[in-house]
């Protein structure tokens, strides 16, 4: 509380927030083996075939799924368009994919991607987790409840159009470096 005004100064609401309770995880089947699910989510120019708000993304000059590979990301939402850092933290062929919005040492968001066998499928899990705070997300809790509302339905939307997208029996279109079909 400010000791003259007696109420509380603009920046506190957000200063106690806690960035550690904004994580979800979803999961999915999907009719393909792990080596295939791998091929697609670790082909980061796929997104958009998926994603609600991943319009476009595409790895740096030279790289590719490996950690410390670093790619942009273009994303929209709710009229607003803006582009994104990423950086490679796991890559697993047929195990996981993850990556840190903003790279390891800034990151603000991470993404992880974890493939487990079953039956003649693979169970996907995506999760999301913020890392730390920053403005451009939210002030309060009301702001960063919605915005993890938000992603856990793009998530949701994600899994479900990757499902499909399998089901409809496409083709690999590219094969990234390291997987073993």
């Amino acid at each position: 509380m400010s000791s003259t005004t007696g109420e509380h100064a603009p920046h506190t609401a957000f200063e106690t927030l806690d960035a550690a309770a904004y994580t979800f995880t979803r999961r999915a089947w999907v009719d393909a083996p792990p080596a295939r699910v791998y091929e697609l989510v670790a082909d980061v120019s796929a997104i958009s075939r998926w994603s609600p708000n991943a319009t476009r993304a595409d790895y740096d000059h030279g790289a590719g799924p490996r950690p410390g590979a670093w790619f942009s990301g273009l994303n929209r939402k709710e009229g607003r368009e803006w582009t994104t850092r990423s950086q490679v933290v796991r890559a697993e062929p047929e195990i996981a994919f993850g990556f840190v919005v903003g790279g390891v040492e800034e990151g603000i968001v991470e993404w992880d991607w974890t493939l487990r066998p079953l039956g003649r499928g693979t169970i996907v899990r995506q999760s999301w987790r913020l890392l730390r705070l920053d403005p451009v997300l939210g002030t309060t809790h009301a702001d960063l409840d919605a915005l993890r509302a938000y992603m856990a339905d793009s998530v949701e939307t994600t899994l479900a159009s990757l499902a499909q997208w399998i089901a409809e029996d496409h083709e690999p279109s590219t094969v990234v470096p390291g997987t073993h079909l």
